[in-house]
């Protein structure tokens, strides 16, 4: 059996990370993680957020009681976190101490609610990077079909 880094686990490659994973490269922790897997990263390029949505998650309880909808805002920090994942992930060492920070939105747009039982699919892909400023678009789908979609920025800074 080959030796394993002690962030990956036996169904885990480089270009897929667990939840454990995903904690070890931003500072997000439950009820706030909004992923639960990161697949198909090619480095400073895309990468695929998996988040399997459950009834459990505190938001549904008031959101809304008689039929539970993800809010939207929670979507598209979803999207913000399998950014920041393959900014760090693509970085390596150099990403060491430091934090991403969600800096705008645009063109936010939600096609159709998403609910209990529901697997979205966040697939980001990197349209600019300057210096510590990135640029994305993201895209949700639930079963193939489209049902958010935003483009927005992170900045890459010191944890102090």
């Amino acid at each position: 059996m080959d030796a394993q880094t002690p962030n990956q686990n036996q169904n885990q490659t480089q270009n897929e990370l667990d939840t454990l994973g995903i904690m070890a490269k931003i500072p997000h922790r439950y009820p706030f993680l909004m992923i639960d897997r990161v697949i198909d990263i090619v480095e400073f390029e895309s990468a695929t957020g998996i988040k399997n949505v459950s009834f459990n998650e505190p938001h549904f309880q008031g959101h809304f009681p008689s039929r539970p909808v993800m809010p939207g805002v929670l979507i598209i920090e979803a999207m913000a976190q399998t950014s920041a994942v393959l900014v760090v992930h693509s970085l390596g060492a150099e990403a060491e101490g430091k934090l991403v920070f969600f800096m705008s939105v645009d063109g936010g747009k939600f096609r159709k609610p998403v609910v209990p039982g529901d697997v979205l699919h966040i697939h980001v892909k990197r349209i600019q990077r300057r210096g510590s400023v990135w640029k994305f678009s993201g895209e949700a789908r639930v079963n193939g079909l489209l049902v958010a979609e935003a483009s927005y920025a992170a900045m890459i800074m010191d944890r102090s």
